[in-house]
């Protein structure tokens, strides 16, 4: 969904850092659902979940899962040579 249809105002960045103003914006909606944009394109496409996949998915990165985020790609193999399994989404 174009974020913009959801709200102008209200977008918050829960975070930001030395990013050159590169963040991920998030906008709770009414229905307790989370809207996530990037905050350089505010017309472009928002990704809805629900209060419990973000619930799960902060949960989840608090306690590392996801690490593997911010791993350079060619260091994705494990000691045999091979990427880790990850879940399909």
């Amino acid at each position: 969904m174009p974020a913009k249809q959801l709200a102008i105002e209200g977008w918050a960045k829960p975070w930001s850092g030395p990013n050159g103003g590169a963040c991920v914006e998030a906008l709770r909606l009414k229905d307790g659902r989370v809207a996530l944009r990037q905050s350089t394109d505010p017309d472009g496409p928002a990704l809805i979940y629900t209060h419990h996949e973000i619930e799960r998915f902060i949960q989840g990165a608090k306690a590392g899962a996801a690490d593997f985020l911010l791993t350079r790609p060619e260091n994705l193999t494990t000691s045999a040579g091979s990427a880790p399994e990850r879940r399909a989404a």
